[in-house]
């Protein structure tokens, strides 16, 4: 953590339900005395129980939104969120309630910014006119592009930024990646559609061309699909911050480099490369693709 500051990667994302609750504390121990370096970012939404995320339930409601901002600055060591996400939208909280909380909480001083997080386009609309939405976290890659069609462009017109989770595929544009059925129980990739069977092998295929321009351009791939993200900022017209996770200095600092690599041609190739039409298998499995509000 502290290296990722050392290196001006200073806009450190977490939420109440990693963990549930650990992610934040462990934060909060790393940034204390720091806490002005950086820009920090948390989320509310997913319902908790006996330190336990409850399946996919969400609540969203207005009291629970307050209780749950009290927690994080607690665990955080903190006064104010730099900005606040509603992880997933509540389909039985109406969006303007969600959004006129928060919208309470930036006046009172405690949130500086409101976040959205795999919000529709309907959704993101009528939160934007209760309370400007500053940011939508929602996951966007080579091999997840959801997004084009509709988002980006609602969120150029609103100006809205982008913070991109899971940049790297969930790991497969990085390279050295197995079966679904090879890794251990408890890892997520064993229950990932696009690691499992037929998937696997079409997805293998398209992610080598990630390689390939990685071997001309003298990186690695991971650092390859990041400058992509990166580089798709100026092409839509709007600010992209990509937040890839690691638990390793390494690759931090090789994330961090991708940040000096510029892509040209290659970006055509890439997008053509791996199509929405050539990556196999849905994002998530059916039960987790039910939080998803698109």
């Amino acid at each position: 953590m502290h290296r990722a500051i050392e290196l001006g990667c200073t806009f450190l994302d977490t939420a109440e339900v990693y963990g549930a609750y650990a992610n934040e504390e462990l934060l909060g121990r790393a940034l204390k005395g720091r806490r002005d370096e950086v820009t920090l970012a948390t989320k509310f939404g997913f319902r908790i129980e006996n330190g336990r995320q409850v399946g996919t339930e969400r609540d969203s409601r207005p009291d629970h939104i307050r209780e749950a901002l009290e927690g994080s600055l607690k665990r955080l060591g903190t006064d104010h969120i730099d900005l606040y996400y509603q992880h997933r939208v509540d389909p039985a909280v109406p969006m303007e309630d969600v959004a006129g909380t928060v919208g309470r909480l930036v006046a009172d001083g405690k949130v500086r910014f409101f976040g959205l997080s795999e919000a529709g386009a309907a959704n993101i609309g009528r939160a934007h006119a209760v309370h400007p939405v500053s940011a939508l976290q929602s996951e966007y890659s080579l091999w997840e592009r959801n997004l084009e069609p509709e988002i980006i462009p609602l969120l150029k017109k609103l100006g809205i930024g982008l913070v991109p989770f899971a940049p790297l595929g969930r790991g497969f544009l990085a390279g050295d990646v197995k079966r679904a059925e090879d890794y251990p129980e408890g890892d997520f990739r064993r229950g990932d559609p696009r690691y499992q069977g037929a998937n696997y092998d079409a997805n293998i295929a398209a992610a080598a061309a990630v390689q390939e321009v990685a071997a001309a351009k003298g990186a690695k791939p991971a650092q390859i699909a990041l400058a992509w993200v990166l580089g798709k900022g100026d092409g839509f017209g709007i600010d992209i911050v990509p937040i890839p996770g690691t638990k390793r200095r390494k690759y931090l600092e090789e994330n961090v480099a991708a940040a000096a690599i510029t892509l040209a041609a290659e970006i055509a190739a890439l997008d053509a490369a791996l199509a929405p039409g050539k990556v196999s298998g849905p994002r998530y499995n059916e039960r987790v693709m039910t939080t998803i509000d698109r």
